[in-house]
C-alpha cells in the first residue's frame, strides 16, 4: 500500500513564508512517559526564516521609564483575573491529538465566571481541566464556547468557589490596539505561575499565523509585537497602561526572535455578549478563506485604478485588500468565486478588514448576499447563500470497534481544500488502526457500502457482527487520489458498544448515547484450500514444510508486560495438524490476551487461543480447530539430533514481503546469546539462549522460518527476538536466531498429550565464562578438565549474572546469589544451556557451585511460572496497572508493591499529574496497597472529580508523592481479569461504560506504522 504520510498537501501555498510558522505556546510536559501513547505532542513548531514584515523598527519610547510606577499599579490589578489552566484534552479530535497542558487565561465575567483563552486551549472535543487563581485557590472549569475557527474559547468557572480573593474582570477594548502601543502580556509563561512580559505594537494587518497541519486560525488579521512569550502563555491578556485588555496572546515565532502574534478582541467581545445574553453565537461562512495582500500585489492580480482609487479614498490608512485564497469545491462559493479574486464589497458595502466581513456574514446566515470582486480587472458580481458555520463543525463523533468517527470538518477540509464531506477517522486504533499514518483517514465505504457521512457509517457498521471482516475503501486528506484498500477484523467483544458523544455547552461534558449492542459473530464454516507449491527451489522433500506453516496475526486489545505494540504478524508451524497445534515466536504472541487469527494456505482464516507461554525460551503455543480446515495441512517433523555448527542445512523463511524464500546455507555458530534488555520499560526477552546464526543474509531478512534437513526434517526455528529500544531512533530492534528443535520435544510432547506443562525455573540469568576466568575465579583444575571432557566444542562454565528480585518473604538462604559459577545441578555437569531444563520438573535442585574461591553444595529451590504470566490489569485514571510481570522482577533488586504502572495515555488523569510507567504505588490516601486488589478497594473509596494521594517509588527506587484527581466521565476503571477457566473477561465500573478518553473503551497507545489489517495486494 503506498505511503500516504509523505505526500504534498493540496492547500495553496500561504501566504506565510513556507518556514515561517509560528508556534502555539502550550507548555510542553517535562515528564516524559517510558511506555507511552506512541503519538508524541506536536504542537506545529518549526524553524523559520526570518521575515523582514514581522520586524519594523519603532522609536524608543521615552515614557517607558516614565510610566514604570504606573504600570505596577495596572499590573497588581490585572494580576487578579489572570488564572494557569490546566487542562487535558481526553481524546484525539478533528485537527487536535489528545494531550495535557498548561496554559492562561482570563476573566472577562466575574459575575458569571467566565474566562477566555485560546480556541487551541478549549479544543474542538472534549475537555477536562482546572485553574488556578493569583493566590493559589483551585477551581473547576469547562468550555461553554469554541470558535469554529478563530482562535478564541470561553471556559467557565463557578465565582462562588473562589473565597479568600476578589475575583475581578478584565475589560475588552479592541479599538485601543493600535501601532506603538506600549503593552504587557501576563500569563503562566514557560510553566511559571505568572510571567509579566513587555512589548510594543509593531503591526495590526498581519495575516493569522499558519500552525501547519494542525489547526489554525485563518480569515481574521492578527496583531504583532515584540515580546518574546514562551510555553504556557497562550491565551494571556494583552494590556495596555489603562489595564485593558486589547488582544489575546495566541502564538509567537519559535526560532529565538522576540515576536508574539496576538488575537483582536472584536469577535471574542462579540461572542462574550452573546453568551451573556443567554443567545446563541451564530456565525455564517461561504466556505472561502482570504487573506490580506497590499494594493501592488492586487493590482497584479487585476485591481483596476479606479476600485483603487475609491478604496484609497474611503480607507486613507489601508495599504491592502481582502483576496480570496481556497475557495472549498461544493461549497457556496464554488463555481462563483475564484482563487486571487480581489474583494470589493458585500452588500453594497465597500469592504478592507476581516472584522467587518466576519460581521456581515454572522448576520446573515441562512441568507443571501450580494459580492462584488475584481477578476482580471473585471468587476464579478455574484450572490450567495451564507451557510453555518457551526453546521460543518463537528460536535460529535461515535466510537465503534476501538476506533473514533466524526464528519470532516471546515478546518480539514479547508486546510487541504477538498469538500466538507466524509466520514473522518479522528482516533485511528483498535479494528480501523491503518498504514502509514494515525490520523487524515476519510472512509469512503465499509463492507461494499458507501458512508458518505457519519449517519450512513452508523447504520452500516451497527449490522456488521462480530469477529466479521469486511473490505474497507478509504483516502487520505492528503492524497484523495488515491483509494486504498483493506480488509478489516472488526472487533465487537473488546470494545463491544457503539456510542456516540454528543458536546453540551450547558455542562461542557459531552453525554455519551449508546447506539447499538454488538451482533453476535456468525458461525465459522469448513473450508477448503490448496496450498502453493515450491517447486522452483528444488530440495522437494524440505520445501514441503511449507504446509507446514501459517500466517499469525495477533492483535492485542491491551497493551500489558511493557509490550510496544497493538499488533503482530509472523508465522507458525504446525507440529500437530490433528489437534491444530502451533508453535510460534512470543514477539509475535507476548501474551495471551489477544486475538489470535491463522490464515492457511494463504486462502483460510480460523480463529486460534494459546495454550502455552514459555516464560524464558521465546515460543508459544497456540491451537486451531482442524475442522474448520480443508486443506493439505502437515505436521512438521521435529529433528532430535541437535544440529552442529558448520553443519549444512537449507533455510527456509518469511522475507520482509511476507513470502517464502529457501536457500542452501551453513550454520556458522551455536552460542550463549544475552539479549538486551530494555531499560525504559521492561518487557518479555529471551534468557538462557543457546542460538544458532546462519551464513546466508536472508537470515536477517526473515523474522520467521525454519532449518530444515534435505529428508524435510525440522533442525531449529527460526524466530524474531524482541530486544531493546535504541535511544537515539525511539526504534525497537528484534533480533534473528535459530532456536534447536531437540530442546522443545519434552514440553511439545507433553502438550500434544494433552497435558499443559507447569514449569519450573531457577530466578537466575546466566552468562558463559571461560576456562581461564574460571581458574581465576577458584574452579579446580580438576573440574576444568572434567569440563573439557564434557564438551569439547565449548570449554565453558555459567556464571548467575543477574538474580530476579527476592519474593515477599525474601531469598532463601540456599538460593543462588549473583557471581556463582555453576558446576552440577542434581550431578549432572552443566556445559550447556540446554542441560538446564532438568529446573523444568524439580522443585529443588542439588547444585554445587563456586562462590568467592570455594565450592559449595546448596539445595536450590525453583519457582513456579504459573505465576509469571500477567493475569489481572485495571486501566485507572488513564494508566495500566498489573503486577510487575517477569521482565520487571528480572530486572529489579526490590519489588515495591504488586501494583505496577505498565503504561499511561496522553490526555488523562494520570498523564497531567505526572504518574509514569515503571512505577509502583505503594498506598492510596495513605492506606498501603501491597497487592491490585486491596489498590482497587482502595480506589472505590475515591469519589469522582475527587483528589487523591498516591505514594509512589520509581523503577530506581526513589519514593514520592503524587496527587491526582479522578475522571470517571471520561477515564472509568476498567478491569481485565482471567476468570476459573483461563478466559480473559472485561468488566467496566459504573453506568458510564467505556469513556472516551485516551484509551478509549479499551485499545490504547498504539505505535504508528502497522495496519489494522491484511492491506490488498495492488
Amino acid at each position: 500500500m503506498t505511503t500516504n504520510g509523505d505526500a504534498r498537501g493540496k492547500r495553496k501555498k500561504s501566504p506565510i513564508k513556507g518556514l515561517d510558522r509560528p508556534a502555539k505556546i502550550l507548555k510542553h510536559d517535562s515528564y516524559p512517559p517510558a511506555t507511552e501513547i506512541d503519538q508524541s505532542l506536536e504542537e506545529g513548531i518549526y524553524n523559520m526564516d526570518s521575515d523582514p514584515e514581522d520586524h519594523i523598527s519603532l522609536p524608543p519610547n521615552p515614557a517607558m521609564a516614565a510610566n514604570s510606577v504606573e504600570w505596577q499599579e495596572t499590573i497588581e490589578k490585572v494580576v487578579r483575573n489572570v488564572v494557569s489552566i490546566h487542562f487535558c484534552q481526553t481524546c484525539s479530535f478533528d485537527t487536535d491529538s489528545s494531550i495535557s497542558s498548561e496554559a492562561t487565561g482570563f476573566v472577562v465575567d466575574a459575575q458569571k465566571g467566565y474566562i477566555l483563552t485560546n480556541r487551541h486551549v478549549v479544543g474542538a472535543g472534549p475537555f477536562w481541566g482546572f485553574c488556578i487563581f493569583d493566590n493559589h485557590e483551585e477551581v473547576d472549569v469547562h468550555p461553554v464556547y469554541r470558535d469554529p475557527v478563530h482562535d478564541f474559547g470561553i471556559l467557565r468557572f463557578d465565582p462562588k468557589a473562589i473565597k479568600y480573593m476578589k475575583v475581578e474582570d478584565l475589560a475588552l477594548r479592541p479599538d485601543l490596539a493600535k501601532v506603538g502601543v506600549e503593552i504587557r502580556v501576563v500569563g503562566n509563561d514557560a510553566g511559571e505561575k505568572l510571567s509579566i512580559l513587555s512589548g510594543v505594537i509593531s503591526r495590526l494587518d498581519r495575516n493569522a499565523p499558519e500552525y501547519g497541519e494542525g489547526y489554525s486560525d485563518f480569515n481574521t488579521n492578527y496583531i504583532q509585537a515584540a515580546a518574546a512569550a514562551s510555553g504556557g502563555s497562550s491565551g494571556s491578556p494583552v494590556v495596555n497602561i489603562n489595564g485593558h485588555a486589547i488582544a489575546l496572546q495566541a502564538g509567537g515565532r519559535s526560532d529565538g526572535a522576540a515576536t508574539d502574534y496576538f488575537l483582536p478582541l472584536d469577535r471574542p467581545l462579540r461572542a462574550l455578549e452573546c453568551i451573556r445574553n443567554g443567545e446563541a453565537v451564530s456565525r455564517g461562512t461561504i466556505q472561502t478563506q482570504w487573506v490580506i495582500k497590499p494594493f501592488d500585489e492586487c493590482r497584479r492580480l487585476g485591481l483596476s485604478p479606479d476600485w483603487e482609487s475609491a478604496i484609497r479614498k474611503g480607507f486613507p490608512k489601508e495599504t491592502g485588500l481582502l483576496v480570496a485564497e481556497v475557495v472549498l469545491p461544493e461549497g457556496p462559493a464554488d463555481n462563483k468565486l475564484e482563487e486571487g479574486d480581489v474583494l470589493i464589497s458585500v452588500n453594497d458595502e465597500l469592504l478592507t478588514q476581516f472584522a467587518r466581513l466576519d460581521a456581515i456574514l454572522d448576520s446573515n446566515v441562512d441568507q443571501k448576499i450580494n459580492i462584488v470582486v475584481q477578476r482580471g480587472g473585471n468587476d464579478v458580481k455574484v450572490e450567495l447563500l451564507v451557510g453555518d458555520l457551526h453546521a460543518i463543525t463537528p460536535d460529535r463523533f461515535v466510537t465503534v470497534a476501538g476506533g473514533s468517527f466524526h464528519n470532516l470538518s471546515y478546518q480539514q477540509a479547508r486546510l487541504y481544500a477538498i469538500p466538507v464531506k466524509g466520514v473522518y477517522v479522528c482516533e485511528a486504533a483498535g479494528s480501523f488502526r491503518f498504514e502509514s499514518s494515525d490520523a487524515g483517514w476519510l472512509i469512503e465505504s465499509v463492507d461494499q457500502k458507501k458512508t458518505p457521512d457519519l449517519d450512513a457509517f452508523i447504520e452500516v457498521m451497527s449490522k456488521i457482527p462480530d469477529r466479521a471482516r469486511v473490505v474497507v475503501h478509504y483516502k487520505h486528506v492528503r492524497d484523495l487520489h488515491t483509494l486504498n484498500t483493506c480488509i478489516v477484523h472488526i472487533d465487537r467483544h473488546w470494545t463491544d458498544k457503539m456510542r456516540m458523544a454528543v458536546r453540551n455547552d450547558d455542562t461542557g461534558l459531552w453525554d455519551f448515547i449508546e447506539l447499538a449492542g454488538p451482533l453476535p459473530a456468525e458461525p465459522a464454516v469448513r473450508s477448503k484450500a490448496h496450498f502453493a507449491r515450491l517447486d522452483t527451489f528444488g530440495h522437494p522433500a524440505a520445501v514441503d514444510v511449507i504446509r507446514s506453516f501459517v500466517r499469525i496475526s495477533c492483535a492485542l486489545p491491551l497493551k500489558i508486560d511493557g509490550f510496544p505494540r497493538a499488533r503482530k504478524v509472523g508465522f507458525g508451524i504446525v507440529i500437530n495438524a490433528e489437534k491444530g497445534l502451533v508453535i510460534a515466536s512470543r514477539s509475535i504472541i507476548p501474551f495471551d490476551l489477544c486475538d489470535l487469527s491463522l490464515t492457511i494456505a494463504e486462502t483460510i482464516i480460523v480463529e486460534a487461543k494459546v495454550v502455552f507461554l514459555h516464560p524464558i525460551a521465546n515460543y508459544a503455543v497456540i491451537q486451531y480447530d482442524p475442522a474448520l480446515v480443508d486443506a493439505p495441512v502437515k505436521s512438521a517433523t521435529l529433528a532430535k539430533e541437535t544440529i552442529k555448527q558448520g553443519a549444512p542445512t537449507l533455510f527456509m523463511g518469511f522475507n520482509q514481503n511476507l513470502r517464502p524464500v529457501v536457500t542452501p546455507t551453513t550454520v556458522t555458530d551455536i552460542t550463549t546469546v544475552a539479549i538486551p534488555s530494555n531499560p525504559t520499560a521492561p518487557r518479555y526477552r529471551a534468557i538462557n539462549l543457546d542460538a544458532i546464526t546462519v551464513d546466508t543474509n536472508l537470515s536477517g531478512q526473515c523474522s520467521s522460518g525454519v532449518l530444515i534437513r534435505e529428508d524435510g526434517a525440522v533442525e531449529a526455528l527460526w524466530l524474531s527476538y524482541l530486544g531493546e529500544r535504541t535511544a537515539h531512533t525511539q526504534k525497537d530492534v528484534e533480533y534473528h536466531l535459530g532456536l534447536a528443535t531437540p530442546t522443545l520435544l519434552p514440553v511439545l510432547d507433553q502438550i500434544q498429550s494433552g497435558v499443559k506443562p507447569s514449569l519450573r525455573i531457577l530466578n537466575v540469568e546466566t552468562n558463559t565464562v571461560q576456562m581461564s576466568q574460571c581458574r581465576i575465579m577458584g574452579v579446580s583444575e580438576s573440574w576444568i578438565s572434567k569440563v573439557a571432557e564434557a564438551n569439547s566444542m565449548r570449554h565453558q562454565l555459567f556464571m548467575v549474572r543477574k538474580v530476579d528480585c527476592a519474593p515477599a518473604g525474601g531469598y532463601d538462604s540456599q538460593a543462588l546469589q549473583e557471581g556463582d559459577i555453576i558446576l552440577t545441578l542434581n550431578d549432572q555437569l552443566i556445559t550447556r544451556l540446554s542441560e538446564l531444563d532438568i529446573m523444568y520438573n524439580h522443585e529443588y535442585l542439588d547444585a554445587l557451585i563456586v562462590r568467592r574461591g570455594e565450592e559449595l553444595k546448596l539445595r536450590v529451590p525453583t519457582i513456579p511460572t504459573v505465576d509469571l504470566e500477567t493475569s489481572r490489569a485495571v486501566i485507572f485514571c488513564g494508566v495500566v496497572l498489573h503486577a510487575p510481570h517477569h521482565a520487571v522482577r528480572q530486572q529489579i533488586s526490590k519489588l515495591h508493591s504488586e501494583v505496577y504502572v505498565s503504561l499511561r495515555t496522553r490526555g488523562s488523569p494520570a498523564y497531567q499529574y505526572g504518574l509514569g510507567p515503571t512505577n509502583f504505588i505503594t498506598a492510596l490516601n495513605d492506606q498501603p496497597t501491597p497487592t491490585l486488589e486491596k489498590f482497587i478497594k482502595e480506589a472505590e473509596k475515591v469519589k469522582d472529580n475527587e483528589y487523591f494521594r498516591l505514594r509512589v517509588v520509581t523503577f530506581d527506587n526513589v519514593p514520592w508523592v503524587c496527587t491526582m484527581k479522578k475522571c470517571e466521565h471520561y477515564f472509568p476503571t476498567v478491569e481485565f481479569a482471567k476468570d476459573f477457566e483461563g478466559i480473559w473477561r472485561k468488566k467496566v465500573s459504573g453506568s458510564e461504560g467505556d469513556g472516551i478518553g485516551g484509551m478509549g473503551g479499551v485499545v490504547v497507545a498504539e505505535e504508528g506504522g502497522e495496519g489494522a489489517e491484511e492491506a490488498v495486494d495492488g
